[in-house]
């Protein structure tokens, strides 16, 4: 995987788009379930929302929208499209970039493909405020190029002991040897509460002990019957039960989001996604 820092830190002022991405380490715990909630409710609050669904081979936000996609990023790869010819519309306006299913190959980029993609983001036309990436699970290479490049990272965690292990796996990974010192926890499926505030004790416990590292619980999602609801019907919660605790949770959660700064220089991270973020 090759760097692209050096070509774009010379790009200095950012235009006013937060990148924004959404991991956790472990499949499950609900990382593409807080994406989509969160782009949903921002586009609600009358922001330009762009989803990235970054697990590029094993791609799900457009199945779980009930949307239909006719070309996706394995095109804009092989040279047959554009990026902004396979972006297709959500609900509440939101954008979407999807990804491809059962392809290894997609997970396995070569630098050239990597870099293709890169060049790909900077050409695009498109236009938004907010670009949330979906990263894939675990702790592989394109996750942590994806993690390191957003401004802010959202971790996602549920009260399992390898949902901790893994969710401070990748915060070591990011810390030592990428330069990300700053995470933001969402508790996910909890009870309570209070027993989101006690996760995060337990997060925070391994963290203070064996890691340099910042972490600030942003979110506390509750386990709602609803989610499993929406989930069949190919909707958010958000959108199908919006009067329902989790729906008010990622609510919250997306207007905590849209009032994070956005940083006035480009970071020592990767940033690669977009030329144009970083340069009027």
């Amino acid at each position: 995987m090759i760097d692209q820092a050096s070509g774009l830190r010379k790009m200095q002022n950012l235009q006013q788009v937060k990148v924004v991405a959404v991991s956790g380490g472990k499949g499950g715990v609900g990382k593409t379930n807080t994406s989509l909630n969160t782009a949903i409710a921002l586009g609600q609050q009358g922001k330009r929302v762009l989803v990235l669904d970054a697990d590029l081979g094993l791609a799900n936000v457009d199945v779980m929208l009930g949307l239909r996609v006719k070309r996706n990023l394995s095109h804009v790869l092989s040279g047959e499209c554009e990026l902004d010819d396979i972006i297709i519309e959500g609900p509440a306006g939101i954008k979407i970039i999807p990804a491809t299913s059962g392809s290894q190959s997609m997970v396995d980029l070569t630098p050239s493909e990597h870099a293709g993609l890169i060049r790909a983001f900077s050409e695009m036309r498109t236009q938004f405020d907010v670009l949330i990436v979906d990263t894939a699970a675990g702790i592989s290479d394109m996750v942590l190029s994806f993690t390191r490049a957003a401004q802010d990272v959202i971790l996602v965690v549920c009260d399992e002991p390898t949902s901790i292990t893994d969710c401070y796996a990748l915060m070591k990974l990011l810390s030592r040897d990428h330069g990300v010192f700053k995470f933001k926890v969402v508790a996910n499926m909890v009870r309570t509460p209070r027993e989101g505030q006690q996760l995060f004790a337990k997060l925070t416990k391994v963290t203070d002990r064996f890691l340099d590292v910042a972490i600030e619980l942003v979110g506390v999602i509750p386990f709602d019957e609803n989610v499993r609801k929406s989930v069949r019907k190919q909707q958010v919660i958000v959108e199908a039960y919006p009067q329902s605790p989790a729906s008010l949770a990622y609510m919250d959660l997306a207007t905590k989001v849209s009032q994070w700064p956005i940083p006035k220089q480009a970071s020592g991270h990767l940033e690669f996604f977009i030329e144009q973020l970083l340069a009027n």
